[in-house]
């Protein structure tokens, strides 16, 4: 029972007040009126009938926000999952058909699955297999991707042709004419007046605008989009063969779906100075995909943007995400009508729009700055999503193996240095700093790694080869206080080097080694006294003992 009390979040909202209230109505009424035109607009993106993108916001929002660590979360549909989902029903079935949302119910139930599995089981740590660099290199993909594919949408063609001559009839048609005003019209009202709800007021506008101009006669429209709750879906089985062509796509998509939600829930925790629980967010989040699924509609997700809003509207509690679905319903009640006439080719500039804010290439050049290897990870991300579109998720697959990799070698590789007395009284680098060996005939070194089955064959090589090029070595120091774990394999490393140490008459000096380390050796009877074996708590303690042994240079001396 006080397993299931960690999910009901809920419980902890502030008693609802008439001043709570209002402030929590305007904040909702404030995202509300960028997430209906913006749900529409989404759904489009991932080939789904556009009614679908509103049934999202729905149920499966109040879901997560009620069961989530995360409370002011604007849960929907969002523009990376959005371009998952078409990307990955491409070439199985005909966008917008019964076929289509069928198999887009399938990738929301597999996905939800796979996150409440994980919740329930707390295996929210699994978000870290997708690094930075990598989503960051999937971003810059995918967010191309999605803004060329909605060129045609934009100007009123069926497919983009190099043309020249063609161009002139494109640009001055209605459909370009109205996208190009209406992007025009997006990026100055986002540039000067960053505050007003944009997306609603240029969608209003084209409403009219087209419905006065009979643009219908011109153009591809919205259309009248069914009013009213959605009825109950049930799923059919599509077969084995099916599900075993989503399992790849739902894994990516439950994945980055959660990086989406990760990033908004962390900015949101920070600012109020509470915990964020990923567990928690993962079984919140997965129950919002399966309801979606029920809704007879497509994957969720945390948009950042929406819940950027949500925080900068001055939310304060869950209630403002339940004030913007109570605005969404009456929406979806009343407002259908004053969408039937938005020109198709207004939706395609709202999605360039909203997702031009994920373009940053400076990303790259930060990252660059930072670590080669992983800008080099993030470049081959960002190549493969381009490369095997619309079969994206293989660019999130093989920069997760990629950073797998490089964290694999960083391990099997870890950082050993033979150590010197810096003139600041640090023990450094020697052979970086040019200095001094501690004591003659001694190899002092330290390994800034745990001892386990992943670097003690390092550890072993490292000490072997300074005993190979310095066979008069009569000393050996290890300065243990970086290694804060060992295992089976580090045990038995350990006690080969001693045994092998001490039948050359080279004495061991352990300076510094952690109690749980220790605990592990003494029960492996790896620590037992003798003559060649030293154990000093400190570094200070062990540059006095190993001074006393040898005749050490005066001012190392004086450090002590």
């Amino acid at each position: 029972m006080s397993e299931m009390q960690r999910y009901l979040t809920f419980r902890q909202w502030p008693r609802l007040s008439a001043s709570l209230a209002r402030n929590e109505v305007l904040a909702g009424l404030t995202v509300a009126l960028v997430m209906v035109p913006q749900a529409v607009a989404y759904a489009g993106l991932a080939g789904m009938p556009l009614v679908t993108g509103l049934y999202t916001c729905l149920i499966p929002a109040l879901l997560a926000v009620l069961f989530g660590s995360a409370t002011r979360l604007s849960v929907g549909p969002a523009a990376l999952t959005c371009v998952l989902i078409g990307a990955s029903l491409t070439g199985m079935a005909e966008p917008g058909s019964p076929e289509w949302v069928a198999l887009a119910v399938w990738l929301s139930l597999l996905s939800g699955g796979i996150q409440l599995l994980l919740g329930l089981g707390h295996y929210g740590w699994l978000i870290n297999l997708v690094s930075a660099p990598v989503m960051m290199g999937f971003t810059q993909a995918a967010s191309l991707l999605i803004m060329a594919s909605q060129v045609p949408g934009l100007l009123g063609i069926q497919a983009w042709s190099w043309d020249v001559h063609s161009w002139s009839a494109w640009l001055t048609g209605w459909p370009a004419l109205f996208g190009l005003s209406s992007l025009v019209l997006l990026l100055l009202l986002r540039r000067y007046r960053p505050r007003w709800p944009g997306i609603m007021l240029v969608m209003g506008a084209a409403s009219a605008v087209g419905y006065a101009t009979d643009y219908q006669a011109h153009g591809a429209v919205v259309g009248q989009l069914p009013a009213g709750l959605p009825d109950f879906y049930w799923p059919h089985w599509p077969g084995l063969e099916v599900i075993n062509q989503l399992w790849v796509p739902a894994m990516v998509i439950a994945l980055v779906s959660f990086l989406e939600t990760a990033s908004s829930a962390r900015i949101e925790c920070q600012r109020d100075g509470k915990r964020w629980d990923d567990s928690t967010e993962l079984f919140s989040q997965g129950l919002a995909k399966l309801a979606s699924a029920f809704s007879g509609s497509f994957p969720t997700s945390t948009s950042f943007s929406r819940s950027a809003l949500m925080l900068y509207a001055g939310a304060r509690s869950g209630w403002a995400v339940v004030a913007s679905v109570g605005f969404v319903l009456l929406a979806l009640l009343l407002l259908m009508p004053a969408l039937a006439y938005v020109p198709r080719s207004v939706m395609s500039a709202a999605v360039i729009v909203a997702v031009l804010n994920l373009f940053q290439p400076r990303q790259f050049l930060r990252i660059w700055r930072i670590d080669r290897i992983e800008t080099l990870t993030a470049g081959v991300t960002f190549g493969i999503t381009l490369a095997t579109a619309p079969r994206i998720y293989w660019g999130v697959m093989t920069g997760v193996l990629l950073g797998l990799s490089h964290f694999l070698h960083t391990r099997l590789h870890p950082r050993i240095i033979e150590v010197g007395l810096h003139p600041d009284g640090s023990l450094r680098d020697r052979h970086l700093w040019k200095l001094p060996p501690l004591a003659p005939h001694l190899y002092a070194l330290r390994m800034d790694a745990e001892l386990d089955f992943a670097a003690s064959s390092d550890f072993e090589r490292a000490i072997a080869a300074h005993l190979a090029r310095q066979p008069d070595t009569r000393h050996v120091c290890l300065f243990a206080h970086p290694i804060n774990r060992i295992d089976a394999t580090g045990v038995e490393t350990f006690g080969q080097i001693h045994r092998q140490l001490a039948s050359r008459g080279i004495t061991l000096h352990i300076s510094g080694i952690k109690l749980p380390v220790e605990t592990t050796l003494r029960r492996a009877g790896e620590l037992s006294e003798g003559p060649f074996l030293k154990m000093y708590r400190t570094d200070a303690e062990a540059l006095q003992a190993l001074q006393a042994i040898h005749a050490m240079p005066p001012d190392i001396g004086s450090a002590t």
